[in-house]
């Protein structure tokens, strides 16, 4: 699963040839690791402005993991072997 805020046209574009957009922004797909990885370099490179979460399964204690990109609050964070997500400060305009 893929999920983008303020992703440009031309990632979204590339999300979409290997994930099928259920609602906007929000891409879903079975793929394999080699694929994912490929994924998550498109997102990396091409996120500018936006910013995006990828979450797949995985053999842990929680069943999946994620990876975050871009400009957000929300970060991963290491709690004894499990990942959670932690909110940064509201930054004042």
């Amino acid at each position: 699963m893929v999920v983008t805020n303020n992703a440009p046209p031309r990632l979204r574009g590339r999300l979409a040839v290997w994930l099928l957009e259920v609602r906007a922004g929000v891409y879903v797909g079975t793929y394999s690791a080699r694929t994912r990885e490929m994924i998550t370099e498109q997102v990396r490179d091409m996120i500018e402005i936006g910013d995006a979460v990828i979450a797949w399964t995985a053999a842990n204690d929680a069943g999946f993991d994620f990876e975050t990109f871009g400009q957000n609050r929300r970060e991963a964070v290491d709690f004894d072997g499990l990942k959670l997500v932690a909110f940064k400060p509201d930054v004042p305009l």
